[in-house]
C-alpha cells in the first residue's frame, strides 16, 4: 500500500478561510497564511486551497491567496476554483500552486482535462467529482457542478471514469450529502470512484473522527485523506491522524 497522505483544505472567501455544512451556512475558520503555516508544521503532506466563490461569481481564482499561501509552505499546494482554460492553470502553477483542481470547467469542456495533461503534465491536474446521490443516474451518483448547486445529468462514476481516459492525475470526490457534517466521509461514493479508476483518489466531505480517516482507506479505498473543519476548528491535530492511522497498521509519514 502506498503511504497514505493528510490534505487540510482551505475553503476561501473574501480573503478569509471558511467552512460551512453542505457549502452554506459559513463560518470563519482564520488567516490561510496562519492556517497553511500551522499545517505544514504540524504534519500536513499536501494542501488544498479552494476558491470557493469563484466559479459562482464568474471570476479567476484570486492569485494573490495564492502567492501568500505558497511563499509560506514547501508542500504540494492544490488550487481550485474559478479555473476556466489553460491560461488560468498557467497563472495559479506560476503563482506557486504545484496542481490546480479544475471541476465546472471540464465537465463544460472536457477536452480541456487532456489539453492541461499534456501541456503541464497529468500530475498537476486534479479533477474534482462533485456528486449527489440520485437513483435515477445509473450509479446512484450524479454529478453536480459551481459549487455543488447545479446538477447537470450526468453520472458521476461515469465522468470520473472519462476524466481519466482523457488524463487527469488524481480524482477528487466529494458528496454534497456529506459536506460539512462531520459523520463520516461518503464511503459508498469513494468506494465507486476509487474502483472505477487507477489514479490516486482523495476522500474529501464529512471528516469528523479519527476513525473516519481509516475507513476512508480501508472501506472507501481513497490514498489522500481531505479535511476541513476538523483541522480548523481543532478537534484533533494532523499528527493525531497520523498517529492513529500508523497505530491501525497504515503507511504515513510522521
Amino acid at each position: 500500500m502506498e503511504t497514505i497522505k493528510i490534505m487540510p483544505c482551505l475553503d476561501m472567501k473574501e480573503g478569509r478561510v471558511v467552512k460551512g455544512v453542505h457549502f452554506v451556512d459559513l463560518k470563519d475558520a482564520g488567516d490561510p497564511v496562519e492556517n497553511a503555516r500551522f499545517y505544514q508544521e504540524e504534519g500536513a503532506d499536501e494542501l488544498a486551497m479552494l476558491d470557493i466563490a469563484a466559479t459562482l461569481e464568474n471570476r479567476k481564482t484570486r492569485l494573490e491567496w495564492v502567492r501568500n499561501v505558497a511563499s509560506v509552505i514547501r508542500i504540494p499546494l492544490t488550487v481550485g476554483g474559478g479555473i476556466a482554460g489553460l491560461e488560468d492553470i498557467a497563472d495559479v502553477l506560476e503563482a506557486g500552486a504545484a496542481k490546480v483542481s479544475m471541476n465546472s470547467a471540464a465537465v463544460k469542456r472536457p477536452e480541456l482535462i487532456a489539453e492541461a495533461g499534456d501541456r503541464f503534465g497529468k500530475d498537476r491536474i486534479t479533477v474534482a467529482v462533485d456528486a449527489r446521490r440520485n437513483k435515477a443516474m445509473p450509479s446512484g451518483f450524479e454529478l453536480v457542478v459551481s459549487g455543488g448547486t447545479l446538477p447537470v445529468g450526468k453520472d458521476a462514476i461515469e465522468w470520473a471514469k472519462r476524466c481519466q481516459e482523457l488524463g487527469a492525475g488524481v480524482i477528487l470526490p466529494t458528496s454534497m450529502d456529506g459536506d460539512g457534517t462531520q459523520t463520516g466521509y461518503d464511503l459508498e461514493f469513494t468506494r465507486a470512484i476509487s474502483d472505477a479508476v487507477d489514479l490516486p483518489v482523495v476522500a474529501s466531505g464529512g471528516a469528523g473522527s479519527l476513525a473516519h480517516f481509516y475507513e476512508a482507506v480501508v472501506s472507501g479505498g481513497a490514498q489522500i485523506l481531505l479535511a476541513a473543519s476538523v483541522f480548523h476548528f481543532r478537534t484533533f491535530t494532523i499528527r493525531e491522524v497520523k498517529a492513529y492511522l500508523r497505530d491501525k497498521g497504515l503507511p504515513v509519514n510522521l
